[in-house]
């Protein structure tokens, strides 16, 4: 297992991982329903909605298999598939400057992508503060549905 803390720019409420060769816009995925699990999905993009617009923190585990669902310790869950042709994923917000955004070398394939939301009721009523925080796990997986494994209340 391969694992990354960040702290990215949740510009929108948002940020993406993407395929390095990937044209990133997800601007027709996020609709209601994709607002609403807090998931957006486009070819080789990944959209994850936070609940602030501030600097987030974001874990990002690369795996070589599926991992247990811990759906006890998260308020939201969600999982989706990613195609990765480039062996390169891009982690960033969607504002941010592509060429100096984290990258993350991964063998090519089609992975699983589950994103599990911690804190989201910690956020102050300004949306400045909280404990609020977004961990990906990605691991090699035929391509799948976009899945609600936990909504969150």
């Amino acid at each position: 297992m391969r694992r990354y803390e960040l702290t990215l720019f949740a510009d929108y409420h948002q940020f993406y991982i993407q395929d390095e060769k990937a044209d990133g816009d997800l601007s027709d995925a996020w609709n209601d329903a994709a607002v609403e699990r807090l998931l957006a999905v486009g070819p080789g993009t990944v959209g994850i909605g936070t609940v602030r617009n501030v600097e987030v923190p974001v874990t990002i585990s690369v795996l070589e298999q599926e991992p247990v669902l811990d759906a006890d310790k998260f308020d939201h869950i969600v999982e989706c598939s990613i195609a990765v042709e480039s062996g390169a994923i891009v982690t960033a917000g969607c504002t941010d400057y592509f060429p100096d955004a984290a990258r993350i070398t991964i063998p090519k394939g089609s992975y699983r992508v589950r994103a599990s939301f911690e804190g989201l009721d910690s956020v102050s009523g300004n949306g400045l503060a909280g404990n609020d925080h977004y961990h990906l796990q990605l691991w090699p997986a035929p391509t799948g549905p976009v899945q609600v494994l936990k909504q969150r209340v």
